[in-house]
Parts: structure tokens; sequence; C-alpha cells
């Protein structure tokens, strides 16, 4: 049965020599005005792409029933659409903040433009910020890639994955553990998928279980019904204290559970720490982080092992792009958390054609049901546990323009004259 690595196992990763370079180390002693740290030097030769600067002269926000799009146009007219994930929950920071910023920007600066934005905003660090970055820079990078004909795959250093192995996600806690394990049962036989993750105890739940019995029933059912072949994790949201995660470590080796994901409350890293320095298993984590300093600190210092920024939360592909080359200097697998399907999925999945070192399955939610996206040129279906990586230029995905021509119009940023 495949697992991931043992805790303190260093991994290489084809082709990510480039990722784990030389650290500029002068951030920390030297005392020259400009010093940046070293997570911030450039990744990607964006202008190599295009000799004309390609610039976003419209931004805009655009809403049709529950979904919000958003949508960059060119000064020659291309057009980038993102579909925008929880855009309700930051609605003035996407018009009041994001969209001014990078209206009028060349997109073949955003590595400059997104540390520019922090400098601009750092009073107010965090999802809230980064995630409107985020949906206007893969608006951006869709309206790039369709520019110059290449995927947003192969402006993120080259496309190397055509089809990308998955795990299934979407397990809740409002069910009982007998019907949780049905749905991935069969969820499993739909998909081929070679992966399942449970969500187990209660969400920041201080140890308590959805009900008395609950994770324990459900993971010792989940593998004797699958059997040793399926791969099994496991995410607490930040269930436990560090002593009960300990604890529970030992049900999960018993049961050859692959990784521990969020044990303790996502802001507790001494908590996290505790835990990954105690047990002999892969213990996932950074859902919830922004903070490079941050995602620098747990890896240096080992409070994890696999690597999870999100792609919206931490502000888009550049900024995980960082985060996946600090674990990749580290010899750790990066697998972003990804809650979005459908034509959405497009994200992780450009991503995870492009970077080295992610892990051997993204993170895909499947109960057994596809997104009803008629709107969309694509809908990602999973077969034989894989997804194909859309190949068409910037997302690899259309949105209908006689669908977006009946959205309401939310905001709109201009370039400045």
């Amino acid at each position: 049965m495949a697992t991931f690595m043992r805790r303190r196992t260093f991994v290489t990763f084809a082709g990510a020599a480039a990722y784990a370079a030389a650290r500029g180390s002068d951030y920390a002693t030297s005392t020259e005005p400009g010093v940046a740290p070293d997570w911030e030097a450039p990744l990607f030769d964006l202008h190599r792409h295009s000799k004309t600067p390609v610039i976003a002269s419209k931004l805009e926000l655009l809403k049709n029933g529950s979904k919000y799009f958003l949508r960059a146009t060119s000064q020659d007219g291309v057009t980038g659409v993102a579909l925008v994930k929880q855009a309700s929950d930051y609605l003035s920071m996407v018009t009041n903040v994001a969209m001014p910023f990078f209206a009028g920007k060349d997109a073949r600066d955003l590595e400059s433009l997104i540390d520019q934005y922090y400098i601009a905003n750092y009073k107010m660090a965090g999802q809230a910020l980064w995630a409107p970055a985020a949906y206007v820079e893969q608006a951006m990078f869709d309206m790039f890639g369709k520019t110059v004909n290449k995927p947003v795959g192969a402006l993120l250093g080259g496309v190397r994955r055509k089809q990308i192995p998955v795990y299934l996600s979407g397990s809740g806690r409002e069910t009982t553990a007998e019907q949780e394990v049905e749905v991935y049962a069969k969820s499993l036989q739909l998909s081929g998928a070679k992966a399942v993750k449970f969500k187990i105890a209660g969400r920041m739940a201080r140890n308590a279980d959805v009900y008395p019995g609950r994770t324990e029933t459900m993971l010792k059912l989940a593998r004797k019904t699958y059997g040793d072949d399926i791969i099994i994790y496991v995410d607490a949201n930040g269930g436990y204290n560090a002593a009960k995660a300990i604890q529970m470590t030992a049900l999960f080796k018993e049961l050859k559970i692959s990784f521990f994901e969020e044990p303790c409350p996502w802001e507790e890293i001494s908590e996290t720490k505790r835990v990954a320095d105690a047990v002999d298993m892969p213990i996932a984590f950074g859902e919830c982080d922004s903070s490079f300093w941050k995602f620098d600190h747990m890896i240096r210092t080992r409070a994890l092992d696999i690597v999870q920024p999100d792609l919206n939360y931490n502000g888009g592909f550049i900024r995980s792009a960082r985060v996946a080359r600090m674990a990749a200097r580290a010899g750790l697998p990066i697998t972003p958390h990804n809650t979005q399907t459908g034509a959405a999925a497009c994200n992780i999945l450009q991503f995870a054609s492009a970077i080295p070192n992610i892990g051997p399955y993204m993170e895909l939610p499947f109960r057994g049901k596809y997104d009803n996206e008629p709107w969309a040129s694509h809908s990602f279906k999973i077969k034989g546990g894989l997804v194909e990586v859309p190949e068409g230029p910037g997302l690899g995905v259309t949105v209908d323009p006689a669908y977006l021509a009946k959205a309401q119009v939310v905001a709109i940023a201009g370039a400045k004259t």
C-alpha cells in the first residue's frame, strides 16, 4: 500500500533544482536599503513569454445567480475569466483593494506586483487580503495565457504533467460513521480514485468527537470496507490539542492512515509541532496560512511534513509556487488544500501540472455527483483516479460569453489615465 514518507525523511523531486537553489541569505544580516527576503526571489521569467506589455486595462467583478467571476480585459481586447470562490465573504476587499491595485498593470510583472500589493496593504494581511488578490491574479494569468497562446502551467515554469492523480475529499460531519464510509465507497467505485480523506473529530472542538466513537468507528469500517489498497488520510480541522492528537495516532498507525491533517488549531503552531515531533507519521498543515514567514518557520522547524497552502487563501499561483520552493528546499512535498470542483478545478490542475514537488495526489472534492455547469467548456471528471489537465490557453476553461453577458456587473476598475 502506497504511503507518504516517514517523519524526518527528505525527498528529492525531479526537476526541483531551480526551486532548491541557494538561498539569498543576506536578508537576516544585511543593513543595505532594499534588501528583500529570499522568498521574494523571482521564480518565473514571465517577460520571456511576451516582448510587449499585457496590460489589464479593465477588471470586472461579475455575478450570475450565486456565482461570481473576475474578468480581466487586456489593452488588445483579450479577456481572462476566473471563477471566484467565496466572493461574497470578501466583496469590499475585492472591489476596493485588489481590483484598483491591479487594474492597468502589466501581467508580465505579476511576481513583483504581488509583493507591492503586500507592502501597500500589509496591515490587512490574511485571507481577506490574499483571496481577492488570488482572484485577480488568476484572471490576469488567464488573460496572459490567452494572449500568448499558452496554458498557465507553461507560464509557471513549464507543463510537467498532463494528468493529475487525485484523492477524494468533501467529507462531512453531519453524517454517521456508516453513512460516510458508504458515500466514499460509491465515490471510489465511480472515480477509480486510490485515496480518500475523512474529516475526523469535531471542527475546532477541543477534543470532542461529533458523537462519541464516530472517528474510530468510521476509520475502522473504512479500512475493512476498502481494503489495504486504498490510501486513507484524516483531517481534524483543529479538533484536538497536542496530547489528544498524539493519542489518536496509535489508532491511525494501526489502520495505516497515510497523513494526519491539521491536528491542532491552525494558529497554534507550537501545538502542531509537538505532535509532529512526537509521532512517526506525516503531518499535513497550512491551508489557513498566508504568511511567508510562517510557512518558512514551519518548514524550517519541521512542524509539518506535507505543506498545504490554499491557492486562494494564500494569494494565488505565484505565492503558492514560492511556498512550494520553500518546501522543495527542505525535501518536502506540497499538496495544496482545495475545495473547488467543476470548472473551478482548473486552478489546482494548472498548478499541479507545473510544480516539481507536488505530492502523489491532489485534493479534489467528490461525493459521487458532478457539478452541472453547462456554461463552462470543461467540467472535470475523475477517470481511473486521474483528471486531465486542460490543454487550452490560460486556465484552459472557456466560460460561455452568452452566460457572462447576462451577469450583473458588480464593480469595474480601469487603468488610471
